[in-house]
């Protein structure tokens, strides 16, 4: 739902059309750009200083068709994980930069190592779209040197494609408006991004290692099922009102706080370290690693058998990336630091 301010904004807007007035700061937005699959051909609309623009383009401008990834992949060597983006895409990159992910010009320069972003690029700041087809551009550029670029499903990704809307930036409103579509429209299965997304995992095991938004609960794991339906389930959803997905068993705790986009038992329930071993003992992995729940820094937790990665970027001030190499852990700062946990 656009909020009132905005919608009394473009009415005025649209009653001053043609009239030779200027679009007022308020409106005069950038985004997109929005790639519309129709038919044997692209439509690009974008936003150009508050102005909606299309354009027609051939169907091999970008690609439309991608592979549903692995659940389970073989250990690497390194690996640089974060999460919770939250549109801040120049400080994601300040990041990178300084850490030598990627080189002056913005390209990947971390060879053949892998990155995870474990889950919510959506809501909150203002460059969600520029965030997505730089993450895109980057997984492009890693395989070629074989590395990767593990884009994770988490609870902001799944609430603006369910029509969500409560923490979009003020940005996301106007920009629907302007466009005449919905936001959810913008990143549906007709779409570059949306079918991009739609390939996505929830829950990624790397090695011995599990990535995932919230956290993995017992109470999820008696679910019985395996990494693979779990992920296959939650891209099924991306397209299911969440009255429907409260109707169907298979959901059970898919949604609320023992699933795995929005569990913060590691942090807020008091758990015993002997819990979390069952926990990777039913998994059978060493350790999770975690977004969502928001800290400092990164933190180490149960004597390394649980990583907090949401370093709070999404407030666009600071932030940090956890980096593992072989078997240690390290943080990566703002300023290019390397430091070990205590």
């Amino acid at each position: 739902m656009i909020p009132i301010r905005f919608i009394f904004i473009l009415c005025l807007f649209a009653g001053q059309a043609g009239f030779g007035q200027e679009i007022p700061d308020s409106l005069a937005i950038d985004d997109g750009p929005y790639i519309f699959i129709e038919g044997d051909q692209l439509v690009e609309r974008r936003i150009v200083a508050g102005l909606a623009q299309e354009r027609n383009l051939p169907l091999a401008t970008y690609p439309v068709q991608f592979e549903v990834e692995l659940s389970e992949i073989p250990a690497v060597e390194k690996l640089i994980v974060l999460s919770d983006i939250h549109g801040q895409l120049d400080l994601f990159q300040s990041i990178l930069l300084a850490n030598n992910i990627v080189s002056s010009d913005l390209s990947w320069s971390f060879g053949d190592g892998h990155m995870v972003i474990v889950g919510d690029v959506f809501d909150r700041g203002p460059q969600v779209t520029e965030t997505f087809w730089y993450l895109m551009k980057l997984d492009e550029q890693a395989q070629k040197v074989g590395g990767r670029v593990h884009m994770l499903l988490g609870n902001h990704e799944h609430m603006p494609l369910q029509n969500d809307l409560r923490y979009l930036h003020d940005k996301y409103p106007v920009a629907s408006a302007i466009l005449d579509t919905s936001y959810p429209e913008l990143f549906s299965d007709q779409t570059v991004i949306g079918r991009w997304l739609r390939s996505k995992n929830t829950i990624v095991k790397i090695g011995r290692r599990i990535f995932v938004h919230g956290g993995i609960s017992s109470e999820f794991l008696d679910r019985g099922l395996s990494l693979d339906e779990s992920n296959e389930l939650y891209r099924e959803s991306l397209d299911m009102m969440k009255t429907d997905m409260k109707a169907d068993s298979r959901y059970d705790h898919f949604h609320g706080s023992k699933c795995p986009i929005w569990y913060r038992g590691y942090f807020e329930d008091g758990l015993k370290k002997e819990a979390i071993e069952q926990i990777l003992n039913r998994l059978d992995a060493d350790e999770i690693i975690v977004g969502h729940t928001s800290q400092t820094k990164i933190v180490e937790l149960y004597d390394g058998l649980i990583y907090g990665v949401d370093s709070s970027i999404k407030r666009g001030k600071y932030g940090e990336f956890l980096l593992i190499e072989g078997d240690a852990h390290y943080r990566l700062t703002l300023d290019g630091e390397r430091l070990s946990f205590d």
